[in-house]
């Protein structure tokens, strides 16, 4: 254990799992029950539960789950160490200074170091005689002064080995630099050298100020255009956005999500400061998450090229799972918001914005643009893909209003419009249940579980084993009416033993098996299950002679597996004379 039950216990005691949750999830209570829309994955129907009982959580659309500690983990980004932290300080607890392990949390605390001193390092250079080419080229696309230090720009020198010249002074080592990616393996040599080289650079800033990773771009046509940080210990870019920290503090109602870093800044410039750019290629489930603790409402305004609109729709399908509602900007005047701003100007901009599209009305209009809608084969075609974009309505009214529209637009009846997004509705519907149903049996088999690799091909025995440690953690007074029929042996799967175990060693010393109590001996991934076999245990029937029945199956599979495994027939001839006479002797 990375930290004493005692202290585990008491911040358990301290600390309500509601108040903990409240801050991200907006909670409605059912019974004794408290449910609000899941924060760790994309959904429109709340199935995120929360616990108040035994102080747990549970999502059954995600299957996320644990305690305090590891709430905190997930929605911070933290590890154990850290998130035990975080709550003790709000808990008013002193963290105790033996027997706890920084190791990991002191490692992410340097690599937070290391990044803030080289944002420090390269705004020098910026502001300095090496950094002139850069500055000047700044200020030529329009950024001011203020706009430069405001994001903290700065510039890395041409020669290789700068950056870690100037980090070595100031204490920190070649193997810290290449684990926050500062530094990489020279090819061909030894040694390190500077990731970035003669590049402007970017600072990416997290939601509590820290500099978490770096962009750096070429100020010519150089190739990559971009080199961006890797994947740290405190950095993911599949769910990094970039200019969070400034647009939560906005005050607008909602969000604007562009390409770039540069788009970002000349926005904020320009006074749109609740601009925000999802690093990497196009926005991912875990961003689209993010965004949506922060607004209700997000514009799109991608660039005004092929890849813009894919990334445009691709982006409207993931946000198609949230709440969030979703807006579109055509940029029809410059190819990025940088340039349409430097072009027409901030007004021209904002009218833009107020005029963009919903998401019904985008999808419409690129749909449009695929028909030549002056002939009758181009206007049943644009009709049919239309029919298919209304079919995602719920509102009868609104369908009613888009079919008028297209009606009058086309020259076509609209019940017959009505009548063929209808069909697509039906067909839209048996396709989803058919997934649905395809995707439960295989969880139900256990060909997607990840983390008891073994339930495919023990599903019986799994499901047994499944009720009896939830049965155990829920009540674990059961562990002295069943022990003597109950060995780790017993259990047929790895993960499902190593759960048996953990609980069976804690009860024989008399120590507690709530969930914060196992949070230091499980990951975030296996605490979700733990989570889900409390959640499920809840709606068992609670009896000793379940849990006898469970044991009894567990047994006849163990027995089946035995036979299998001493099949007489693939047995060599001592083998088999080894258990001939063991049966003699029994």
């Amino acid at each position: 254990m990375a930290v004493s039950e005692e202290f585990l216990r008491e911040l358990r005691e301290r600390i309500d799992i509601e108040d903990v949750v409240s801050p991200y999830v907006n909670l409605r209570r059912r019974g004794r029950l408290l449910i609000g829309l899941c924060p760790f994955h994309n959904e429109k129907t709340p199935s995120f539960t929360v616990y108040p009982d035994t102080q747990s959580f549970y999502c059954f659309g995600c299957g996320v789950g644990g305690e305090i500690v590891t709430f905190i983990r997930r929605i911070e980004n933290l590890d154990f160490a850290e998130a035990v932290k975080t709550l003790a300080e709000r808990a008013g607890m002193t963290m105790p200074e033996d027997g706890f392990d920084m190791t990991i949390s002191k490692l992410r605390m340097d690599i937070f170091s290391a990044n803030r001193e080289a944002a420090k390092y390269y705004h020098s250079v910026l502001t300095g005689p090496q950094g002139k080419k850069a500055y000047d080229y700044l200020i030529k696309r329009g950024f001011t002064p203020e706009t430069i230090r405001r994001f903290g720009l700065g510039f890395a020198p041409g020669t290789w080995t700068a950056l870690i010249e100037h980090m070595r002074k100031k204490g920190y080592s070649q193997q810290l630099l290449q684990q926050a990616n500062l530094a990489v393996k020279s090819s061909g040599r030894s040694g390190f050298r500077d990731n970035f080289v003669n590049r402007l650079m970017i600072p990416i800033i997290d939601l509590r100020g820290n500099v978490i990773a770096f962009g750096g771009r070429v100020l010519d046509d150089t190739k990559p255009k971009y080199i961006n940080t890797s994947d740290t210990l405190v950095y993911k870019k599949s769910s990094g956005v970039f200019g969070l920290n400034f647009a939560k503090r906005s005050g607008k109602d909602n969000l604007i999500i562009v390409e770039g870093y540069l788009d970002v800044m000349a926005l904020h410039q320009a006074g749109f400061t609740n601009a925000i750019a999802c690093l990497g290629t196009a926005l991912t489930k875990e961003q689209a998450q993010l965004i949506s603790r922060y607004t209700q409402e997000a514009v799109l305004v991608y660039d005004a090229d092929e890849a813009g609109r894919a990334a445009t729709e691709k982006a409207l399908k993931i946000f198609a799972a949230t709440d969030i509602k979703v807006r579109v900007m055509r940029l029809s005047e410059g190819k990025d918001p940088d340039e349409a701003i430097r072009k027409f100007g901030a007004e021209r901009f904002r009218m833009l914005l107020e005029g963009a599209s919903n998401e019904i009305e985008f999808k419409l209009q690129r749909e449009r643009e695929k028909f030549d809608l002056k002939t009758d084969d181009g206007k049943l075609g644009f009709l049919k893909t239309a029919a298919l974009v209304l079919a995602q309505l719920r509102s009868p009214l609104e369908l009613d209003i888009y079919a008028s529209s297209l009606a009058r637009e086309i020259g076509a009846d609209k019940s017959a419009i009505l009548s063929q997004v209808k069909y697509n509705q039906k067909r839209l519907g048996r396709e989803r249940e058919t997934r649905r149903f395809k995707d439960a049996q295989r969880e139900m088999q256990g060909y997607t579980d990840k983390i008891n690799t073994q339930k495919a091909a023990n599903t019986r025995a799994a499901k047994a084993e499944e009720t009896i440690l939830s049965l155990l953690l829920n009540n674990p007074e059961f562990y002295e009416k069943v022990k003597t029929h109950l060995k780790p042996e017993t259990f047929l799967t790895d993960f499902n033993r190593r759960i048996f175990i953990t609980i069976s060693q804690r009860l024989e010393e008399g120590r507690g098996t709530d969930l914060t109590l196992l949070a230091g001996e499980f990951n975030e991934e296996e605490m979700s299950r733990l989570s889900a076999l409390v959640a499920n245990g809840s709606n068992l029937a609670n009896s000793i002679s379940e849990c006898e029945d469970c044991i009894r199956v567990l047994l006849e599979e163990g027995e089946k597996r035995e036979r299998r495994n001493t099949d007489v027939t693939e047995m060599s001839d001592e083998e088999f004379l080894d258990l001939f006479r063991k049966k003699n002797i029994d």
